[in-house]
This record gives C-alpha cells, sequence and structure tokens, in this order.
C-alpha cells in the first residue's frame, strides 16, 4: 500500500496523533477539574485493556507479515503454498489498525490530562495519590496500544519495487 494515494487512505502521521491527544487531554484536565470532587474512583486495572488491544495488534501484525513474506516467495517443492493476502483484506487491517492508534491517542491524552490535575495534589490528598498511580498505568496501556497498532500498519506496507536484475554475461 502506498503511503498517501489520490484521496486514498494513507498511513498514520505522528502529527495525527499528537492532535488527537492533546485534544483530549485539554478536555479530559478542563473535565476533572471541574468535576474531581463528583468523580467515582477510577478503575485501577483500566490501563490493561488497552494495553491488551494493542498486544493482540502485535500480534495480529506478526502474523499477517509473515503470511506476507511467505506469499512472496517462489514455491518450492515439498513446501505448502501460502495464499496471497487479498489488497482489500490489507486494506481494512490498515483502517482498523489507524482506528486503534488514533483512539489510543485519544485514550493517552485522557490520561494525560488526568495526571495533569493530580500530579501537583497527589502529596495533599490520598485520592490524587491513587489517581496518580492509575492514570500512570492507563498512559502505559494507551502507549502499548498506540505501538501496537502502528506495528500492524507497518506490517501492511509493501516493499518498494526492486529493479530487475541486469542479465548474467
Amino acid at each position: 500500500m502506498s503511503t498517501r494515494g489520490a484521496g486514498g487512505l494513507g498511513f498514520t502521521r505522528v502529527r495525527d496523533l499528537v492532535a488527537v491527544g492533546l485534544v483530549a487531554a485539554v478536555l479530559a484536565y478542563l473535565l476533572v477539574s471541574l468535576n474531581y470532587g463528583a468523580m467515582p474512583v477510577l478503575p485501577r486495572l483500566a490501563g490493561f485493556v488497552a494495553a491488551l488491544i494493542g498486544l493482540g495488534e502485535a500480534v495480529a501484525g506478526l502474523a499477517l507479515r509473515r503470511r506476507l513474506q511467505e506469499s512472496r516467495r517462489p514455491p518450492e517443492p515439498g513446501r505448502a503454498t501460502v495464499r496471497p493476502v487479498p489488497a482489500l483484506t490489507a486494506a481494512r487491517t490498515v483502517m482498523a489498525a489507524k482506528a486503534t492508534s488514533l483512539a489510543g491517542s485519544a485514550v493517552a491524552g485522557l490520561w494525560l490530562g488526568v495526571l495533569a490535575y493530580v500530579v501537583p495534589t497527589a502529596g495533599d490528598v490520598v485520592a490524587a495519590s491513587h489517581d496518580t498511580t492509575t492514570a500512570s498505568i492507563g498512559l502505559i496501556g494507551a502507549a502499548i496500544m498506540i505501538a501496537g497498532a502502528l506495528f500492524l500498519e507497518h506490517c501492511c506496507r509493501t516493499p518498494p519495487e526492486r529493479p530487475p536484475a541486469p542479465p548474467p554475461r
């Protein structure tokens, strides 16, 4: 898949992830600062869900990359042939990975917004200390989610075309 087609789907850019994360961080900070006293306790293990999604996408990327590499090799006697990955499957995989990386960026921004509010008061307020740990775990999980999605997206890239080998002399 090319990096940017004529109006087609392209690969995720860092600036897109940063923009989504910053907007989410500002909104989360405003929401938390206005409602911190009325908010329920943040679930300590919420960040693990994002990490599991990222790990699942990384495993899918490994399997897809292996399948793509196997389908490009010339057939050898005695070795099973691998069906090539349909182009539509690769395109859908890129779309899913792109959506996951953007969602992970939004989740990371939310946890950053929470951290920006609770870290200054963590020494004085017990709930803020608890929420600092929770938000840190969430931020790490979101980073794993983004990394897994970007890896899956990377696995869908087609290698550049090699020029034909010169004829032997």
